[in-house]
């Protein structure tokens, strides 16, 4: 069976390539950061980064929105924030004598919802809400928010000083849970070079359209996914519900979630299709969120990582050759 990619398929590697390019300007040493995130915007989804401040989160969503063409917002989340501040509201106007709709933070292509977890649950609903309808009804009117439509949300590790939890049920709303980490020192070095000799945000080019990422999308949700990948995915799905050391296991939204990241993957490995190894490459990131350890793992030392290891190490890997099954 022929790899060769359409025209279509390899017009998004291309761009694809190209803001990967634009964004390792400002954001130094964290190229599997990069492709993750555009992975999970090639998907349609929303993404959840986890990790301490100062690493870059708020640079990274900043150069991806310039690179794609988006327009971008930012809100802090402090415990003051309300909901309306999220959603919008309306007002009454004098001069007109009518009630007008004042658009809330969340209206725009992309949004950075920063340390989302230091907001009271109420604030997070409102936006968890929007994430998964992608529309907002304020006083019985509904706005759709504009496509495409992206969340990158930041949280601080659970724990910090003012942090409170996002709900389990509405962690599922985010496709991948993703972590940056320290530099090393050489990436380090580079990037205050990078700083004294003033490469900001500024020096990223708009390389992608909003029309042009809404077309890429739709050739992604359109890449090959064979019966037995199919059935590799809810495999492993199952065994995260029957795991000894997990209380909550993946859900079929979860499931949902790994299959548009794999095609994803697929797409910018220079495939048409998808294998098991995609499926593996995108498991711990889209998983790890979506379940829970038990009171036996915790006395065995099991963390998530262990335990999602040793799910993929069980679930027997169907062998392709191209679309072929062997």
């Amino acid at each position: 069976m022929s790899q060769k990619l359409s025209d279509e398929q390899v017009k998004v590697l291309q761009l694809s390539q190209k803001v990967i390019g634009e964004v390792k300007k400002v954001i130094i040493g964290k190229d599997e950061t990069i492709i993750k995130v555009l992975l999970s915007i090639l998907a349609g989804g929303h993404i959840l980064l986890e990790d301490i401040p100062g690493v870059g989160k708020t640079t990274l969503a900043l150069a991806l929105s310039k690179s794609l063409s988006l327009d971008y917002k930012r809100l802090q989340f402090t415990p003051d924030v309300l909901p309306t501040d999220v959603t919008g509201f309306t007002i009454y106007n004098k001069a007109t004598n009518e009630f007008e709709f004042k658009q809330g933070a969340a209206m725009t292509n992309l949004f950075l919802a920063d340390e989302i977890n230091r907001t009271s649950s109420k604030t997070q609903s409102a936006l968890l809400e929007i994430m998964e309808e992608g529309k907002v009804t304020v006083d019985g009117t509904t706005y759709r928010m504009p496509d495409p439509y992206i969340v990158i949300a930041t949280q601080n590790p659970i724990g910090s000083i003012g942090t409170q939890s996002l709900p389990e049920s509405q962690m599922d709303r985010f496709i991948v849970r993703l972590s940056m980490g320290y530099p090393n020192i050489e990436n380090e070095i580079e990037m205050l070079k990078a700083k004294h000799n003033q490469v900001t945000v500024e020096t990223v080019n708009s390389v992608v359209s909003a029309r042009e990422l809404i077309e890429a999308r739709k050739i992604v949700d359109e890449i090959y996914v064979s019966d037995e990948v199919f059935d590799y995915i809810v495999r492993l799905a199952d065994a995260t519900r029957h795991n000894q050391y997990l209380k909550l296991g993946l859900s079929p939204r979860g499931s949902i979630a790994l299959l548009k990241m794999t095609k994803a993957t697929s797409l910018l490995k220079g495939r048409d299709y998808v294998t098991p190894d995609d499926v593996v490459y995108s498991f711990k990131d889209v998983v790890s969120h979506r379940i829970i350890l038990n009171s036996k793992a915790r006395l065995n030392n099991m963390n998530t990582e262990l335990v999602l290891k040793s799910i993929i190490d069980s679930v027997q890997v169907p062998k392709l050759r191209g679309r072929v099954v062997i």
